[in-house]
């Protein structure tokens, strides 16, 4: 399966901009067969939003023209993508979400749940689930996370339990968080040994300059590709699903034998699920 993993630029508040070079990545991909494209978080609005107003202001709908844009050439190009973008229902609701998207419509959709103290998640609500997992048109099981999802190891590693081919992972790093996109995609790739897809966007937005270094990531942490910093790229690669598939890695056969899934204790990790408890002040 050729996977591809954007790394680009965003168009502030635009979101009509921000669709056709959308598209015109689509057309380009399409024709070197990509079947699977993952954009960064909020490509379709940006993100360095100052109030919950401006960026509802902003925001598309679901059932909205730029959505069937997207819908649309994804048909003529027989591709799948998963896409960043605001999305509010009225002016009621407001999510930081991922989109996935193909020929037939949309697929589905998850929304953040993990929201740092940054640009426009001050102001988003918070999603409710992290473990949903989509099939592309060819078969392939894909987990949406969304940039701070993948600084806890708890819903990378329920969307492996949950059968997850790939994880797509857009997202919005600024230079601060440089070390994050160097170590967060291999680490969750080898602890769940599937591909681990993290498409980074550049440029400055609002203050804030964008690091790059998107990647993608094979099972056991092997790095298949890498942007060199924060140049426009489009990283593709060829993936066999089936090395995900397979948990059970034999590195010296009946000697060195590996398997994160068989070998889990979970009546041990109770305490995970536990609220923390923070100490009384001291007198």
């Amino acid at each position: 399966m050729l996977i591809a993993c954007v790394q680009t630029g965003v168009h502030f508040a635009s979101v009509d901009q921000n669709v056709d070079d959308v598209c015109q990545k689509i057309n380009r991909l399409g024709k070197q067969g990509v079947q699977l494209a993952v954009f960064p978080e909020c490509t379709l609005t940006g993100y360095g939003y100052e109030s919950r107003e401006e960026a509802l202001d902003a925001a598309p709908t679901i059932d909205s023209a730029a959505i069937t844009t997207l819908v649309e050439a994804c048909q003529v190009n027989q591709l799948t993508i998963t896409i960043g973008t605001l999305l509010r229902k009225d002016r009621d609701e407001l999510h930081n979400s991922a989109l996935m998207i193909d020929g037939s419509g949309l697929v589905g959709r998850y929304n953040k749940v993990h929201l740092p103290h940054l640009g426009v998640d001050r102001f988003v609500d918070r999603g409710q689930a992290c473990d949903q997992i989509l099939t592309t048109q060819s078969g392939c099981k894909v987990g949406l996370g969304i940039c701070y999802d993948s600084s806890f190891p708890e819903p990378m590693r329920a969307l492996g339990l949950a059968g997850a081919d790939i994880i797509a992972l857009g997202t919005n790093w600024p230079v601060a968080a440089s070390r994050t996109a160097e170590i967060v995609p291999p680490a969750r790739s080898m602890e769940n040994h599937l591909f681990f897809v993290a498409a980074n966007r550049i440029g400055t937005e609002r203050g804030f300059e964008y690091c790059g270094m998107s990647s993608i990531c094979g099972p056991d942490g092997v790095e298949l590709a890498r942007a060199k910093g924060a140049e426009e790229t489009e990283l593709i690669v060829d993936v066999d699903l089936e090395q995900a598939r397979n948990k059970r890695i034999e590195r010296t056969p009946g000697k060195h034998v590996i398997d994160r899934f068989a070998d889990r204790r979970p009546e041990m990790y109770s305490r995970l699920a536990d609220p923390i408890v923070t100490p009384p002040d001291e007198c």
